[in-house]
């Protein structure tokens, strides 16, 4: 069981998401915004961040960077249907800056849990 973040501005995409791990018995925290998932990442040692790339106020591109500043250890997976202009390129990105892992929306709950256990199974390779 791993404690993950699921941080998105779409509350039904949170929803969603936090459902979905929580069926795999992953302790499940949630934020809608960067800011507010830093406050989060301050106070609950989290495992995985799962966030989204466009958001307002705090986006994902810079929370990834201050999450791999202040918090290195954590696993992100970098989620983005590109916005309005549906422009992906953002995932690249937030793979340049320290993404574990990405996927583009939509995506299915199978493509999200084969992400998940992969970024995780890294984590428990490297500290067994």
């Amino acid at each position: 069981m791993a404690q993950i973040l699921i941080v998105d501005d779409e509350a039904n995409v949170r929803l969603g998401l936090v459902q979905a791990l929580k069926a795999q018995h992953h302790k499940v925290f949630d934020a809608p915004d960067g800011d507010k998932a830093l406050s989060a990442l301050a106070k609950e040692p989290i495992d995985l961040v799962i966030i989204d790339i466009i958001m307002p106020h705090r986006e994902g591109l810079e929370t990834i960077q201050e999450i791999r500043m202040n918090w290195p250890d954590v696993k992100i997976i970098a989620i983005s249907g590109g916005g309005r202009m549906r422009n992906t390129e953002f995932l690249a990105v937030a793979e340049k800056l320290g993404a574990d892992a990405v996927l583009k929306k939509p995506f299915s709950m199978a493509e999200l849990g084969s992400a998940v256990g992969d970024v995780l199974d890294r984590e428990l390779w490297r500290a067994g």
